[in-house]
């Protein structure tokens, strides 16, 4: 059973990152042009173009993919109670998912960072996917920049956007819950 398990739910947070991502590139305006970009359309277009006829946009917002993900993820702990526990509890329903959506969030700019920090370090030249990821993290890490500037050539604002992010993920857990 365990398998089984581990195979819904790496089926549901693999394709609620790439509604997430998809939600993400549109708010930073990132390149749809990008291999990247395309590939998140391609997957998530059959899912989210019907929402989006029923649910417009809103403040250069996506709302369409956003209540996708949290459809996604209602729907993987919803079938992971039935499956596993026998009963669905509308209370407990919410909260995992909530805690799903927040977790699969931070794993997916958790994971955006590394690969972006990686690709600086080995690429040598223009690389698109260098490029999108470029537009998804500088709004965040420009900021810290500004505070503290590179030291010696080592650029230190990708350790402290880490050190913020998981502060802000436990604040936000311990919050869930209390």
């Amino acid at each position: 059973m365990e398998a089984i398990k581990f195979l819904i739910e790496t089926v549901f947070d693999l394709f609620l990152m790439v509604i997430l991502l998809r939600f993400w590139l549109q708010t930073a305006k990132a390149d749809f042009y990008n291999p990247l970009s395309q590939f998140v359309v391609k997957a998530s277009s059959f899912a989210v173009n019907p929402l989006r006829k029923i649910i417009p946009g809103f403040a250069g917002l996506d709302i369409a993919s956003l209540l996708l993900a949290i459809l996604i993820a209602v729907t993987k702990v919803s079938v992971l109670m039935l499956l596993f526990n026998g009963i669905w509890q509308a209370p407990s329903v919410i909260k995992f998912s909530f805690v799903t959506l927040i977790d699969n969030a931070f794993f997916l700019l958790y994971a955006v960072l590394i690969i972006r920090a990686i690709l600086s370090w080995l690429s040598q030249g223009y690389n698109p996917m260098e490029a999108v990821f470029h537009q998804l993290t500088e709004p965040m890490l420009h900021p810290i920049r500004k505070v503290i500037p590179p030291l010696g050539g080592f650029d230190l604002s990708f350790i402290v956007l880490f050190i913020a992010l998981q502060f802000l993920q436990k604040l936000i857990m311990s919050f869930l819950f209390i």
